[in-house]
């Protein structure tokens, strides 16, 4: 008999990390619900992918109504719960999942990149396992934690699950081999954004007037644009942004999940973060595949300079396939790695403690 498989989403990249596994379960006889809340594009992507979601309306971005939040869809969760009857939980750090299955005497099985410790804190008690990538990073859990030899994005751009579809140039209306830029820009708002800004309003028109000399500039944005930027708007779907993402020449931007998105592609990437996620800053010194700096006004103008060179480097794409296929040797296809995991739960998670290298069953 199929299993019932939940999977709370709480920002578009996590449809992304979910949605081969899911289409896999479903293949297999197993029954897979999204719940989400309202955020930039879920809806659209868990629509084109063809799952069935509930949403529970839209997130709260203030501490108080953060709060509020927590409980208010704790209770909707729990209510769609006791109508589908889940087996098992999946997420990527969502303390309503937790603390819903916690209430129902369910396994729930957590993916953590972020390492925001006051969201840890939140589903951390309440959750089985913890999956984790194997660079260095804070310790989550003697316990419950697996450092797994993978990204979350490699769920869906390992080379197994993702197969670039070049009329995505057709829709942007460049030419094969025309250089393009994607500039993103992103909203924080985060939990983990608190405190943090990112580029000036004055260097982001520095940067499409630098990017502009060299390549066609595509901007991808949370916010709305000034008008004087709105012209450059990404014109595709958002489920096909990896398509776009791939064939460009440069991903330069805020976005963590799209620059380290644009490294499991060959893309080279630059991130403005004050912060530096850990998995970035991995995949800079060990693979060399993605650029940081800062969001200080210095470090903004020297990554719009060394955007600047990287364009103007005819074998720029050769060199970042060769980078990306060194990192490719060393990881795993997560989501063959997630339906193991699950269809064998919890006798796997007992194997793993054992024996972590059943991982590289996967690669």
């Amino acid at each position: 008999m199929g299993m019932k498989l939940l999977i709370d989403i709480g920002h578009p990249a996590h449809v992304h990390i979910m949605k081969h596994f899911a289409h896999e379960m479903e293949a297999k006889g197993h029954q897979v619900l999204f719940t989400c809340r309202q955020k930039e594009f879920i809806i659209q992507l868990l629509a084109a992918e063809g799952f069935r979601y509930v949403s529970f309306g839209r997130k709260y971005t203030t501490t108080w109504k953060k709060l509020w939040g927590m409980v208010k869809f704790d209770w909707k969760l729990l209510r769609v719960c006791l109508k589908f009857k889940p087996d098992m939980f999946l997420s990527a750090g969502s303390m309503y999942a937790a603390q819903v299955s916690a209430l129902l005497h369910k396994p729930h099985i957590v993916f953590e990149d972020t390492y925001n410790m006051e969201q840890v804190r939140l589903y951390r008690p309440f959750t089985d396992l913890i999956l984790t990538g194997d660079y260095a990073h804070p310790p989550i859990s003697e316990t419950k934690e697996f450092r797994m030899a993978g990204y979350n994005e490699l769920a869906y751009l390992h080379p197994k699950r993702f197969t670039p579809d070049e009329s995505v140039l057709d829709e942007l209306g460049v030419k094969k081999g025309e250089k393009y830029v994607v500039v993103r820009f992103i909203a924080w708002q985060g939990t983990h954004d608190i405190g943090y800004s990112g580029m000036s309003r004055e260097n982001m028109f520095r940067a499409v007037d630098v990017f502009s000399k060299w390549a066609r500039v595509f901007i991808s944005s949370e916010t709305a644009l000034p008008e004087a930027l709105q012209p450059y708007a990404l014109p595709t779907r958002p489920e096909r942004i990896h398509h776009v993402m791939y064939f460009a020449s440069l991903v330069f931007g805020e976005s963590g999940t799209m620059s380290e998105e644009a490294a499991m592609l060959g893309t080279p990437a630059i991130q403005l973060d004050t912060k530096g996620a850990y998995y970035t800053r991995h995949l800079q010194q060990d693979y060399g595949l993605m650029r940081l700096f800062t969001t200080g006004e210095e470090d903004q103008q020297a990554a719009i300079a060394y955007g600047e060179k990287l364009l103007q480097d005819e074998a720029l794409k050769e060199k970042w396939a060769e980078k990306r296929a060194a990192m490719l040797r060393d990881k795993i296809d997560v989501s063959a790695f997630l339906v193991y995991l699950v269809e064998n739960y919890p006798e796997s998670k007992r194997m793993l403690a054992t024996d972590s290298r059943i991982q590289y069953r996967f690669k």
